[in-house]
């Protein structure tokens, strides 16, 4: 048995990697000056020579922490996600997405346009970065143009990249989350789209109403290019996801298509079909290494004890489901405010998130919208988040932070139905039966 001290050093590689990323980030002023991998390795080598044993079984763990079939099942979807993301923009599918809907916003309905048509983009190509990234400059124009408040603008890209990305099936953020609690994609977004729809359904009547209390001009409408046939492979990917296929076919079948439209388009020839496979590929990089890495250095704390002394310690204050679901949304929250990253939050806290969700019998489901949910809350709302950070840059500085988490709505009542659901949530015992191969 060991003791508690013991485990409790356990933890230290783990907390050494949190504070190194969060120590070069507030030294320079930006999360991402440091690669998190690099990050996670210092954390690694604290471990060697923290924990106790020999090198060889330590690297044993280590090994086989990085090989874990959960692990390797995320990278794998990483990069066919990011293949599939990168081919389809160059395709010119999101620039239709995003014409479609900008062509068709009168004045009044501005703030809920740019929300609705922010959570379909980040909701289809599964990343809220993506989503702020490539409407954030024809959004800050016509806001300006329009004479719409830029705060409230800004905030209503912001809430509907973080809505999307929450909901979205190929969302990075949603494969940590059902990996590491072992549910079926299809399952997390039936349960997260019960909390989510209808925050976003109050969201988009708020934003309605505040859209037709502003006097705008009509400079903001005017037709842009786009092509419905450009649209077709997110429809697929979403269609054959809510089918439950195989996660792997599903994006392989979106690549595919959107490969083969590109080339009927002559957006690109067979090899540069390829090199965009390949450059979607490399974008996912540090995602990639970070999950290896971290799989890893899990491995290294739990062999050590550090997960158990974690749990016991969590569980003191655990004493029914409702405080245990309330557990993984702190713990996630805690994470992510020290990481910055809504992604990594939920691969540090998935752990013990699913030894949380095991041991109080919660439907797997519920546990990873919850601690989806919590990350992308927290994420949409500390300052030196990339999304935030993006959006005030793009800006030119004119946005003011305070401004967008007033008008962050959606994100607000997104918090308030969550914990309304954790506490209304009926206490049924979860049957929870984990796929053979990752299913949607």
């Amino acid at each position: 048995m060991k003791s508690i001290s013991s485990q409790a050093v356990a933890i230290w590689p783990l907390l050494v990697f949190v504070a190194v990323f969060l120590g070069f980030g507030i030294y320079y002023d930006d999360f991402y000056a440091l690669p998190s991998p690099v990050a996670a390795l210092i954390g690694i080598t604290a471990a060697f020579i923290l924990l106790k044993g020999t090198i060889n079984q330590k690297v044993d763990t280590f090994l086989k922490g990085c090989g874990d079939g959960k692990i390797l099942t995320m990278c794998i979807i990483y990069l066919l996600a990011g293949a599939f993301a990168t081919v389809t923009e160059a395709t010119g599918s999101v620039d239709s997405i995003v014409n479609l809907g900008l062509s068709y916003i009168s004045p009044a309905f501005f703030p809920v346009g740019i929300f609705v048509i922010a959570s379909f983009l980040s909701f289809a190509a599964g990343t809220s970065v993506g989503s702020i990234v490539t409407l954030g400059p024809i959004v800050i124009a016509m806001a300006e143009k329009s004479e719409s408040p830029l705060g409230l603008i800004g905030a209503c890209l912001l809430a509907g990249a973080m809505f999307g990305d929450n909901l979205s099936l190929i969302s990075d953020t949603t494969i940590a989350a059902t990996q590491s609690l072992g549910c079926q994609m299809k399952d997390k977004f039936r349960y997260n789209s019960k909390i989510a729809l209808p925050a976003a359904a109050v969201a988009i009547i708020i934003l309605t109403v505040i859209g037709f209390s502003h006097e705008q001009t009509s400079a903001a409408n005017e037709i842009k290019d786009f092509n419905l046939l450009l649209i077709l492979p997110y429809i697929l990917v979403v269609a054959l996801s809510l089918v439950g296929l195989n996660v792997f076919v599903v994006l392989f079948a979106g690549l595919l298509f959107a490969g083969i439209l590109g080339l009927g388009f002559g957006s690109f020839d067979f090899i540069g079909f390829a090199k965009k496979t390949y450059e979607g590929f490399t974008g996912m990089t540090e995602i990639f290494l970070l999950s290896l890495l971290t799989g890893g250095l899990a491995a290294l704390v739990e062999k050590a004890g550090g997960i158990a002394y974690l749990l016991k310690n969590i569980s003191r204050i655990i004493s029914s489901k409702t405080t245990a679901l309330l557990g993984i949304g702190a713990l996630v929250s805690a994470a992510n405010l020290c990481v910055a990253n809504n992604t990594i939050s939920i691969i540090i806290s998935g752990k013990i998130a699913k030894e949380i969700s095991d041991k109080y019998e919660l439907q797997p489901q519920q546990s990873a919208s919850v601690l989806d949910i919590f990350s992308c809350y927290i994420q949409g709302l500390i300052p030196y988040g990339a999304q935030i950070l993006i959006l005030i840059s793009l800006s030119n500085f004119k946005m003011n932070y305070l401004e967008l988490v007033q008008n962050a709505y959606y994100l607000h009542i997104l918090l308030i139905f969550t914990l309304a659901s954790i506490f209304i949530s009926k206490k049924k015992p979860a049957h929870i039966s984990l796929p053979d191969s990752p299913i949607l």
